[in-house]
C-alpha cells in the first residue's frame, strides 16, 4: 500500500498566505525525501481560510523544488475550464516534469456562488458537462481527438512522449459510476464524506471498464490526519481540527485554521458535541501505531492500494513532525511503503 499526501495549504490564525504556500512547499520537500508517494494540493476560492486557488502553478513550483514524488492537483474543477486549456497547462508539466505528473480532477466548486459566477465570467456553472469534460480532457492530453470531432485535428501542446494520468476526485456513489465509465483511477474523498465511501468504492470495482490507460481499477482514500508522539497529543492538536470543521458548517466568521488552545477554551452545546464526533469519523487521530493501524483498517475497509493523508494542524512544524513519525513508523515495520 502506497502512502500520499493531499496539502490544502491552509492558512493558520495570526498567519497569513504566503507562509501557508511556502510551509506546503517544505512539507513536499520533506514528503519526496521520506518516500512518500505523491503530492497533492487543492483548489479553493474567495476564502481566507487557504492559500491554493491555482493548483496548477503551485504544483508546477513544488516539482521544481522537489526530485522524485509524484506531484498532482486534487483536484482542478473542471466545470468552471476549458478542458482545452486545462490539458495545455497539464502538457506543460509533463514535459518540465515526464512521469512525475498527476491531474486529479473534480467537479466541486471549490468556493461560494459568487466565486462561481465570477469564474465563469457571470454564467451558470453546467455540471451537466462534466462527463464530456473528461472526454474532452482526456482527448487533448492524449492526443486520440476523433476525426469526427467539431474541432478536427486540433492539439494540445506541446506533444509528449510521455502520459499524465487523470485520476477522477469525488464523494459521492456518482464520481465513482464516472470513473468507472471512463476507466479512470479513483480517489474517494473520505474526508469530506465518511458515509458513502465504502460502498462508492464497491460500484468503482464491480462497473470499472478497462481503458488505454488503465487495465485494473485504481483505488485511493482521502482522509484527514492527524499524528502526535503519543494519543494524547494527537488528540490535543486534533481540537483545532475539530472547531474548524464546526466554523465552517455552521457558518461562523473564521481568519483560518483556530489553535488547539482556542479550541479547548471554547464551551460547545449538545449539537456542537454531536457534530464533533461525528466529524472524528472523517479522521486519522492518534500516535504512530494507532494512525498506522487506522490507515490499514481504512485501507481495508475501501480495498484501496493508496491512503492519502490530507494534514490537519494549525501549526506547520506540527505537521512535519506529523509526516516523519508515521513515516518511520511505517517504513520500521515494512508494512506500508
Amino acid at each position: 500500500m502506497k502512502l500520499s499526501i493531499l496539502d490544502q495549504s491552509r492558512i493558520a490564525t495570526g498567519s497569513n498566505a504566503a507562509e501557508a504556500l511556502q510551509n506546503t512547499v517544505q512539507l513536499a520537500q520533506l514528503a519526496d525525501k521520506l518516500g512518500f508517494h505523491r503530492f497533492w494540493v487543492s483548489e479553493h476560492h474567495d476564502t481566507k481560510k487557504f492559500a491554493g486557488s491555482s493548483p496548477e502553478i503551485l504544483m508546477t513550483h513544488l516539482a521544481s523544488q522537489t526530485k522524485r514524488i509524484r506531484v498532482g492537483t486534487g483536484g482542478v474543477m473542471l466545470p468552471h475550464y476549458s478542458a482545452y486549456k486545462v490539458a495545455e497547462n497539464f502538457k506543460i508539466l509533463e514535459t518540465l516534469f515526464p512521469n512525475r505528473i498527476d491531474a486529479g480532477i473534480g467537479r466541486a466548486p471549490g468556493g461560494m456562488p459568487r466565486a462561481t459566477y465570477a469564474l465563469n465570467n457571470g454564467q451558470y456553472r453546467n455540471v451537466d458537462r462534466f462527463p464530456e469534460q473528461v472526454d474532452e480532457l482526456k482527448y487533448y492530453l492524449y492526443d486520440t481527438l476523433p476525426d469526427n470531432h467539431p474541432y478536427g485535428n486540433l492539439k494540445a501542446t506541446p506533444l509528449t512522449d510521455t502520459k499524465t494520468p487523470v485520476w477522477m476526485l469525488g464523494s459521492s456513489t456518482s464520481s465513482a459510476q464516472l470513473a468507472a465509465s471512463k476507466g479512470l483511477p479513483y480517489m474517494f474523498a473520505h474526508f469530506i464524506n465518511h458515509e458513502a465511501g465504502d460502498y462508492a468504492a464497491s460500484i468503482y470495482r464491480k462497473h470499472f471498464v478497462p481503458s488505454d490507460e488503465l487495465a485494473y481499477p485504481e483505488q485511493g482514500v482521502a482522509v484527514f490526519f492527524i499524528c502526535a508522539e503519543t494519543d494524547e497529543k494527537a488528540e490535543y492538536l486534533a481540537k483545532a481540527a475539530d472547531l474548524s470543521l464546526l466554523m465552517q458548517a455552521t457558518g461562523m466568521p473564521s481568519n483560518g485554521t483556530p489553535s488547539p488552545e482556542e479550541a479547548i477554551h471554547r464551551e460547545y452545546n449538545s449539537y456542537e458535541l454531536a457534530a464533533i464526533a461525528d466529524n472524528r469519523k472523517r479522521m486519522i487521530v492518534g500516535s504512530p501505531k494507532t494512525a498506522k493501524r487506522k490507515i490499514k483498517e481504512l485501507a481495508a475497509k475501501y480495498h484501496a492500494e493508496e491512503v492519502m493523508l490530507v494534514m490537519f494542524m494549525h501549526d506547520y512544524e506540527d505537521k512535519l513532525k506529523a509526516i516523519q513519525l508515521i513515516s518511520n513508523e511505517c517504513h520500521a515495520t515494512g508494512e506500508i511503503d
